[in-house]
């Protein structure tokens, strides 16, 4: 979602404007607990300063587990949108490729068959250090930019859905 020295850590809370009236899903894999509740602190920091109230947190085991609890938060909670919270470090089998190519195939799939939007925050990296690094280190919290990203579309949709503004193009 960003690269080195540009991320949504710092955005334009304006852009969150009538976000208030939305219920948001967090889905947190229990897995790697210091890297995922960091993600979670920076995706609530958003989600309360941008005035939502109604929060639907649950955690799951991992981040195999998202996609359907995610889906779950949006079938059966009726949530506007979903932020999927895990992270995944290498090892040395290819457990880890297995378990990646799941989630974002399976978040991917829930967004687009529940026309809800669910953001992506489940953290691939080689090591800890690059977990620690992207979970409120010097590349900010990717917990942050996942709930700009799930507000910010949770709102488009919303405008659409209205047939307010169609937007004016490139």
């Amino acid at each position: 979602m960003a690269t080195e020295g540009h991320d949504l850590s710092a955005y334009d809370a304006e852009s969150l404007q009538g976000s208030a009236s939305l219920r948001v899903g967090l889905a947190v894999a229990e897995w790697n607990p210091e890297i995922t509740h960091a993600l979670r602190d920076g995706a609530l920091a958003v989600l309360k300063k941008a005035g939502v109230t109604d929060i639907r947190m649950h955690s799951v085991p991992g981040s195999f587990e998202l996609p359907l609890a995610s889906q779950w938060l949006l079938r059966h909670a009726g949530c506007d949108a979903v932020i999927a919270i895990g992270s995944v470090i290498r090892g040395e089998t290819a457990h880890f490729d297995f378990v990646c190519q799941s989630t974002a195939q399976g978040t991917l799939r829930v967004g687009l068959d529940n026309d809800r939007p669910v953001a992506f925050c489940v953290l691939t990296d080689d090591n800890i250090d690059q977990s620690r690094a992207r979970a409120g280190g010097q590349h900010g919290n990717k917990g942050v930019e996942a709930a700009v990203a799930a507000l910010q579309m949770a709102l488009l949709r919303t405008k659409l859905a209205s047939g307010a503004n169609w937007g004016t193009g490139l």
